[in-house]
């Protein structure tokens, strides 16, 4: 049988007819030939299933969604010592970094991240910055100093290194060997910390003092993957982070009044606590009851402390970690308690926040928040896999670092809750399953605003409104000419959209897929399967894709392609129930939207029974109108498409039948 892709299509094969003395042909078959192959294809929605080419395996990424024979990642480990002097604010640090090159390419340089450079006048994240500002705004007078520079690999020592903006490109004397080869970086770095950090890190003053928020605060290695080799896009604003996972030792010199909290388990806690701070910290983390550390009465009590002068050296380690980051004051509150995980291994929550956020409507209920989190993820979806788990006050709005947050200092209540438990979430994406920030937002943003809303249903039975599945709340952002697409990059998109096309949109597109699509059941198993699989790995959008396929066991092209690719709308209807026998109804559903869906929709009978039925989403591959029989020996009443309103969809007037009675 023929088939015509296009009207061009179906001129050339007239054409050709003509060419080749069919011209006899009466006109009228040639114009009936010509109506029948252009009504086929109107007819047709076959370009909403049709499959992505780019979606195919090789041998580092496969094409079920498992990383491949040859799929490898690099591995830097990191020793640290920094200096926090509170009177310049100034952070001075000495780093070795120990590199391994696991790909199967030779490495002539290897590229890092100085993202303390983005605080300069002449930045491209400066320069790229709107005159009225946005969130990104920071200082424009900071900036690091590097010295001390050497680069070693294979016995060769190298001096040379260029920095560009926020990158630093570290040239080898020799390649550094595929498959194995290590190489090693020293240098030292300095720079003042920032007041605006652009709401990731900085400081803040409080009445008792200063409140350092530290994070992008030393040199990092940039990934190398088989992707795009060096992934070195500038740090800018809107697009976070993308790190290899590594060990970190960390050992952080801060006044001796300071309290230090960091990514990572405290390594030396009998040097840097009281011995009646040490006895609180070692009761905490038995207690499932929050316990205080120092108490809110006690922030200038310095008998707390380990010493009354100089300076105290906190010493923590965090292993299979992409980032690490700290928190330092004079002013905290600290308190702590138990984290119970599923294996029976344990953890500890703490909080650390100044006398402006005590209170038991704010920072007083943090601990109970952070523990509440950590032990709903990790029963729901994959053990949390660090020993502590910190919440930090700070004029930050909330920003994510593995193993510890900063959420804004004044929160409270309902605000308090949703930050905390959406920067903890963010330790199962992209802590946990390592995705690329600075590229795809939406698998960080998104995958966790989808978990966060069933921690939310969990948490206290209910105590505060989960609101993901009120979708038709957002159809005014759905049919907004400005809109746009999900795949859109961070630093491109504009940032009124950013909310939507990083959080919301991908966070509705997972709970369609698990409420209204496949279920939990199939669900559950294959995204559990996909942050197991991927667990300290790097993975892609396709990756992901076509292991949620794989395992759950449904074609889902039309939904990536249509969803996560594109600006186009969900608008399911009835357009008529008619009753054709004494038993008989023909039921005539439209698809007037761009995104097919499967029809999810609940019949109402005369003696006000109910069932919910529902229709493949195969039913659109020829066309946009479907008539169903149905037979049943009961009056209908009423027909709604998509009764629990799990469907964003953009028009409301024609969900029901006889009329629309659907009220928001």
């Amino acid at each position: 049988m023929l088939i015509f892709q296009n009207n061009a299509q179906i001129y050339i094969f007239i054409k050709n007819l003509i060419s080749m003395k069919y011209y006899k042909l009466p006109i009228y078959f040639l114009t009936l030939l010509f109506s029948i192959t252009s009504f086929s294809q109107l007819d047709s929605n076959q370009d909403e299933f049709n499959d992505f080419l780019y979606r195919r395996g090789n041998t580092f990424r496969t094409a079920s969604g498992l990383p491949g024979q040859n799929y490898f990642q690099n591995v830097p480990n990191y020793e640290i010592e920094v200096q926090l002097d509170d009177k310049t604010h100034t952070i001075t640090g000495q780093i070795e970094i120990e590199y391994t090159n696991n790909s199967p390419h030779d490495l002539d340089f290897i590229w890092l991240y100085l993202e303390q450079n983005r605080f300069t006048e002449n930045s491209r994240g400066t320069l790229t910055t709107p005159i009225g500002g946005n969130r990104y705004v920071g200082d424009t007078d900071k900036g690091m100093k590097i010295s001390n520079f050497s680069a070693k690999a294979h016995g060769e020592t190298s001096k040379n290194y260029r920095i560009s903006d926020t990158r630093m490109q570290v040239f080898l004397e020799k390649p550094l060997k595929a498959n194995g080869g290590k190489a090693t970086i020293n240098m030292n770095f300095e720079y003042e910390i920032p007041i605006d950090g652009m709401d990731r890190m900085g400081r803040l003053k409080t009445q008792n003092g200063w409140i350092y928020a530290l994070a992008q605060w030393f040199p990092q290695v940039a990934v190398y993957d088989d992707v795009v080799g060096w992934n070195v896009e500038p740090y800018l604003g809107a697009g976070e982070f993308y790190y290899d996972y590594g060990s970190f030792d960390v050992k952080i010199t801060a006044p001796y009044d300071h309290i230090v909290v960091s990514s990572g388990t405290l390594q030396n806690p009998k040097d840097v606590l009281s011995s009646t701070v040490y006895e609180r910290y070692k009761k905490a983390k038995e207690s499932n009851e929050t316990v205080y550390l120092i108490k809110p009465d006690e922030i200038k009590d310095m008998s707390l402390r380990a010493q009354q002068s100089g300076t105290l050296t906190w010493h923590y380690e965090i292993e299979n970690s992409r980032d690490v980051a700290f928190g330092s004051s004079k002013a905290f509150i600290w308190d702590a308690a138990k984290i119970n995980l599923p294996s029976g291994r344990t953890a500890i929550a703490q909080s650390a926040y100044p006398i402006e956020s005590n209170g038991q409507d704010a920072w007083s209920r943090s601990t109970e928040y952070s523990k509440a989190s950590v032990e709903h993820y990790s029963n729901m979806w994959y053990e949390y896999p660090y020993n502590s788990a910190v919440n930090v006050a700070a004029d930050i709005g909330g920003m994510e670092y593995p193993g510890l947050n900063f959420c804004r200092y004044t929160s409270k209540g309902a605000s308090l809750w949703g930050v905390t438990d959406h920067e903890f979430g963010h330790n199962w994406f992209p802590m946990i399953v390592g995705s690329n920030e600075r590229r795809y937002a939406w698998m960080d943003e998104g995958f966790n605003t989808f978990i966060n809303y069933y921690s939310t249903l969990n948490f206290n039975n209910g105590e505060y409104p989960a609101r993901l599945n009120k979708p038709r709340n957002l159809v005014s952002w759905f049919k907004s000419d400005r809109r746009e697409g999900i795949d859109t990059y961070p630093d491109v998109a504009n940032l009124r959209n950013l909310g939507m096309i990083a959080y919301y949109k991908p966070a509705l597109g997972l709970l369609m897929l698990r409420e209204y699509i496949l279920g939990p059941d199939r669900f559950d198993y294959a995204f559990k399967s996909y942050i197991k699989t991927w667990a300290f790995k790097h993975p892609q959008p396709t990756d992901f894709f076509n292991h949620m396929e794989n395992y759950a066991g449904e074609n889902l092209n039309w939904f990536w392609k249509n969803w996560f690719y594109g600006t186009d709308n969900i608008d399911l209807g009835i357009e008529s129930v008619r009753q054709v026998e004494a038993n008989t109804y023909d039921l005539t559903f439209v698809n007037e939207g761009g995104i097919p869906m499967p029809v999810k929709y609940e019949i109402t009978y005369a003696d006000n029974s109910t069932e919910v039925l529902e229709l493949p989403v195969e039913i659109w591959q020829r066309g946009n109108s479907w008539r169903h029989r149905l037979k049943t020996e009961q009056k209908i009443i009423k027909v709604e498409i998509d009764p629990t309103k799990i469907l964003p969809d953009v028009n409301f007037g024609n969900d029901t039948w006889p009329v629309n009675l659907y009220k928001d």
